[in-house]
């Protein structure tokens, strides 16, 4: 009988090993507060994902890449995992480069939130911009939103002198007056308010802006558990969100450095969901004509498989 009992245990401790296999020794995440990015900042903030991984003995590390082609170098080199925000803009090129990113949840359709914003006390058209210095991210979905600007008015990129660089940079050479516009998103585009600029446009009706939590895919292979449980994670922290609305937006407020009002607005003009629906799929082909047809992208790829099985249901 004791003998039994101690092959039992035996048993036990080796499907424990098993299932512990199954998961990584570390998760490297990034962390993207922008535009407004509350799963996130909820997920870091109350350690989520530290908690459910600490009986796997996984260890969470979070890395602040805001950058959507940074992370997307980062995954090809193997040090990151998960970007627990990436544009599709961003996400199609690293794929069309050969760097296999895969769509593991949905974030965010923040449209409002992404805007071209013109220097200090000017009014300004698009029209006005031709010949003009802009300022931006490259290769992203606000590389993209001037872009789409630019043909609406029957002009291209060649029209401007386009400045790459990231969000802060952007920010700080339009409010120096350095540049003559800058993209910028969420708590950027309020801070350049506050300061006496103003938007030129938003991204919408422009570009159908669509935030995804991605996965390079060697670690989706290695370790389809884990995706599973980061994907929960992010989904149950949204339910959290839509239930403690107040709470979650007072730490966005706190983390972006804005009013309480302004983080709700932002908020609002998120739309944040989690299940990658049809439509989805269907803006990710859309988005990669676009892309290709202006250089952003190398070559096509099948959209359909970029997403996981995960991110349907």
């Amino acid at each position: 009988m004791k003998l039994k009992f101690a092959l039992a245990g035996v048993l036990v401790a080796a499907c424990g090993l098993v299932q512990a296999a199954q998961m990584p020794k570390e998760i490297n995440i990034a962390y993207v507060k922008a535009p407004f990015n509350l799963q996130n900042m909820v997920m870091k903030d109350q350690a989520r994902l530290e908690k459910a991984f600490e009986k796997y003995g996984t260890t969470v590390r979070w890395h602040t890449i805001t950058s959507g082609a940074k992370q997307a170098q980062a995954m090809a080199a193997g040090s990151l995992d998960f970007s627990a925000v990436m544009n599709t803009a961003s996400l199609l090129s690293t794929n069309g480069a050969g760097n296999p990113v895969l769509v593991a949840n949905g974030v965010a359709h923040p449209s409002d939130n992404f805007a071209l914003v013109g220097k200090l006390g000017a009014k300004m058209s698009v029209k006005d911009l031709k010949g003009k210095k802009v300022a931006g991210p490259r290769g992203t979905v606000l590389h993209q939103v001037l872009i789409a600007a630019l043909q609406k008015e029957g002009m291209s990129i060649k029209d401007v002198e386009f400045l790459a660089m990231d969000l802060p940079a952007a920010q700080s050479a339009l409010l120096s007056g350095n540049v003559d516009a800058a993209l910028q998103a969420a708590s950027g585009v309020i801070k350049a308010e506050e300061a006496g600029c103003k938007v030129i446009t938003t991204a919408k009706g422009l570009v159908n802006v669509n935030l995804v939590l991605t996965v390079r895919k060697a670690f989706a292979d290695q370790y389809p558990d884990a995706v599973k449980e980061v994907v929960r994670v992010q989904r149950e922290t949204l339910q959290w969100i839509n239930e403690n609305k107040k709470a979650a937006i007072e730490l966005g407020a706190k983390e972006h450095g804005i009013s309480y009002k302004d983080a709700e607005t932002l908020a609002k003009w998120s739309n944040f969901y989690d299940v990658v629906t049809e439509e989805d799929i269907k803006g990710l082909d859309v988005d990669q004509k676009f892309l290709i047809e202006n250089n952003l992208m190398q070559k096509a790829v099948d959209v359909n498989a970029l997403v996981l099985p995960v991110a349907r249901q």
